[in-house]
């Protein structure tokens, strides 16, 4: 969550300086997660935190939603604009950098999720790899921009971002209806390591 907090403000400030509505979403998406471990913490702060899961799973889908209408919006009106983006080199190295710590994060939340049996957790390393590939899309259009001067990479990496979050979104919303159980739940032939069944589809299984 602090790393996130600190990509947050570093994107959300770059792209605002010079105009980057991908290095603006990537900053909202980083708020997105900060927003998801929070919802993580208020869950398991429960005596029952599995009470929580559905309303967890919810909250989160959510927010990938609005974070995709908003960079839509944006990136389509910077399409049909005159206004280029500048050169960010700060943007570039926040892309590279966390298109190498992001994968980390995202294997420990997902072992941690798993662990405690918890579609919700599990949903939260997602975004955190989601981030990963954001970064590798974000930091695609900035070099582009910055070296072949392609401004409409900046919008249309937006336009990827917004993508990739609305499909997020569907799967953690589709997540809510597995009931994914502890390890324990059954026999390891019947069941994974999150103790979901063979016909389960959602990010925990």
């Amino acid at each position: 969550m602090t790393y996130n907090l600190i990509e947050a403000v570093v994107a959300i400030t770059a792209g605002v300086i010079a105009g980057s509505v991908a290095l603006v979403g990537f900053g909202l998406d980083s708020v997105v997660e900060v927003s998801s471990g929070l919802i993580i913490l208020w869950q398991f702060r429960h005596k029952m935190p599995e009470t929580r899961e559905k309303q967890a799973l919810r909250l989160m889908t959510f927010s990938f939603f609005a974070l995709a209408a908003y960079v839509t919006f944006e990136s389509v009106r910077a399409l049909l604009g005159d206004s280029e983006p500048d050169v960010s080199p700060v943007g570039i190295g926040l892309a590279a950098a966390s298109l190498v710590i992001m994968p980390f994060l995202s294997w420990a939340q997902r072992r941690t999720g798993r662990a405690l049996g918890s579609n919700a957790v599990v949903a939260d390393s997602t975004q955190t790899l989601l981030c990963t590939y954001l970064s590798g899309v974000l930091l695609v259009g900035l070099l582009l921009n910055a070296t072949l001067g392609w401004s409409l990479a900046d919008p249309i990496a937006g336009l990827i971002i917004a993508a990739v979050a609305v499909k997020e979104g569907r799967e953690a919303w589709r997540g809510e209806a597995c009931g994914c159980a502890p390890a324990s739940a059954g026999p390891a032939s019947e069941t994974d390591g999150c103790g979901c069944g063979d016909g389960c589809t959602d990010a925990c299984c």
